[in-house]
């Protein structure tokens, strides 16, 4: 196996340009990480460990040069439900089965590398996404709540939070609650300029971490503390017997997110680097991150946009940009660890409030009513479901109903590819002139049934309604050669209108090119049924052999009723 099939592309023709991109992402990933180990429960240092452990496997082994792959708002959100629903379970035990559900995120991840799905992963209903990651973008700004009043977030989520709303207000410290609006104010205010060359999160941090210690001094302010500058600890994977179905479940939404994240934002690095990114790579390497952020003790990752913007920016072309990133990061853990003691917890709830804005997609939800009152329904639902019941049954019963939606859509109009024939004045089929003589001259007695297009099993219904409409033919002609795929279903209804016919001791007649839907048929055993002077490839001679030929024999073993498939 050639090395560059197992390894990203790692390269040393564009040193500059990836030192350069390698620096800038570790910059902006300092704040992000430890905003995200706070938030999630875990601690800064979890938030710098899945920075690191992630954006290094990840740069190692995906199939996105340019992607930077860290700790990202989303997977945060997920996580942070995931460790409090286990402690909650499990106070002894809950925090090691947490990291065992990120483990268990990247095995999935793995195997949806191996499997190549990767190209099936980002098919889900737009309003679905948005949905959830608005829901996501709301959940993380409530667990800000307390941070900003200089609190710790209740136990018990969004619900908890907003029940201690009235107490949290009440004990709300003044101070920290001032360092978290400075945050937030340079992060919305910094000017357009200043942010190509300092990102503004580093500038929040420094300047209000700063702040503090020169204004404040040693007030009590709740502050990061010291991290451990030692390497981090295998933490071997945790089962529970009571939770291994939560385990699991939690363990795919996240793995499946992570894809989502990943693959999305690899989308714009192609676009801005003009290149072409392997998915079913890509996501083996997010896989191994995940995995071994999970065993050491790090917060799940994916690719981040925002680190993948500037690292393409600052001129990065290969993965060496990543390799890089990881190794500044672990030298800031292993060399710089009391740097990142004095800041304070409400510098980093800041960045975080802010990540849950950016999150919320404002610029769908601003037009979703505009463009589909259904589809807006939707949005809006699964962002109620994400915030306050669950996110797996948000994003589950979102895309059932999305889906149920597309499919009744998609059957109204396949609806007008599925014609019953019988007079051919009565109908826009186009027919030829000697077509539509020979129907005439059949007066009712020859019914064309004639599909085109993509047949899915919403247009199974369709087909039976069609043929049961019309009473007293005596020869069914079935034209499937402009169909271009014949699904399962539609091919059930096919054949139960063919039987019925067959049973009744009258004429069939399947128009029909070599092709899936002729194939398909042929499989189920239809043509097998039929004589073979009536499975023809010519509508016209179909038609006039069933007005001018002799009626085929009725075959001896006619199909009972009851063997009929029923197209429910």
């Amino acid at each position: 196996m050639r090395i560059n099939t197992i390894f990203n592309e790692i390269s040393l023709r564009n040193p500059r340009g990836d030192i350069f991109g390698g620096i800038t992402a570790a910059v902006i990933a300092l704040p992000m990480a430890l905003a995200f180990g706070v938030a999630s429960g875990a601690g800064a240092e979890a938030g710098l460990y899945g920075a690191i452990l992630v954006g290094l496997f990840a740069a190692l082994f995906g199939g996105s040069p340019t992607l930077i792959s860290e700790p990202t708002g989303p997977m945060t959100v997920v996580f942070t439900a995931v460790i409090a629903k286990l402690i909650a379970s499990d106070p002894v035990n809950g925090t090691a089965m947490a990291f065992t559900v990120v483990v268990m995120a990247g095995i999935f991840q793995i195997l949806f590398g191996i499997l190549r799905l990767g190209k099936y992963v980002t098919l889900m209903p737009y309003t679905v996404v948005s949905g959830f990651m608005s829901g996501i973008g709301i959940i993380l700004i409530i667990l800000q709540v307390g941070p900003l009043l200089g609190q710790a977030s209740p136990a018990g989520g969004v619900i908890a939070t907003l029940n201690n709303l009235p107490g949290l207000l009440a004990g709300m410290r003044m101070q920290e609650t001032v360092l978290a609006l400075m945050t937030v104010a340079i992060l919305f205010f910094v000017p357009a300029r200043l942010k190509r060359y300092l990102p503004p999160q580093l500038l929040a941090l420094v300047v209000v971490t700063l702040a503090s210690i020169a204004v404040l001094g040693n007030a009590d302010i709740r502050r990061i503390g010291e991290i451990s500058t030692a390497l981090p600890e295998l933490r071997m994977p945790m089962f529970s017997v009571e939770q291994w179905r939560v385990m699991l479940l939690n363990a795919m939404v996240l793995g499946m997110l992570g894809c989502i994240d990943a693959l999305l934002t690899s989308v714009i690095a192609d676009s801005l680097t003009r290149t072409q990114h392997n998915s079913d790579k890509e996501l083996i390497g997010q896989g191994i991150g995940n995995v071994m952020s999970g065993l050491f003790g790090g917060l799940p990752g994916a690719g981040a946009t925002m680190g993948t913007v500037v690292n393409i920016q600052a001129g990065a072309r290969t993965a060496l940009s990543g390799l890089i990133r990881a190794g500044i990061l672990l030298v800031v853990v292993m060399w710089a660890g009391g740097l990142t003691a004095v800041i304070p917890l409400a510098v980093l709830a800041g960045i975080a409030l802010k990540v849950g804005i950016d999150i919320i997609d404002w610029g769908f939800l601003k037009r979703a009513h505009r463009l589909s009152g259904k589809g807006a329904l939707i949005t809006y639902g699964v962002i109620a479901l994400t915030v306050f019941v669950d996110l797996i049954a948000a994003v589950g019963i979102g895309l059932f109903v999305a889906n149920v939606m597309t499919v009744t859509r998609l059957s109204e109009l396949q609806a007008d590819d599925v014609k019953a024939v019988t007079n051919p004045g009565e109908t826009d089929l186009t027919l030829t002139p000697d077509e539509r003589k020979i129907l005439s001259a059949a007066a009712g007695r020859v019914l064309l049934l004639y599909l085109r297009g993509t047949m899915i099993f919403g247009t199974s219904r369709v087909i039976s309604r069609k043929n049961s409409e019309v009473k007293d033919i005596e020869t069914l002609i079935v034209d499937v050669r402009d169909v271009d795929h014949l699904g399962v279903s539609a091919a059930l209804a096919i054949e139960e209108a063919i039987l019925d016919m067959i049973n009744a001791g009258r004429s069939v007649y399947l128009v029909a090119a070599s092709g899936q839907p002729r194939q398909r048929l042929e499989n189920m055993g239809i043509l097998q049924r039929l004589p073979k002077q009536n499975v023809v490839e010519d509508r016209l001679a179909a038609l006039e052999h069933s007005v001018h030929g002799e009626r085929p024999p009725v075959p001896a073993a006619a199909l009972p009723t009851d063997d009929i498939h029923s197209i429910g």
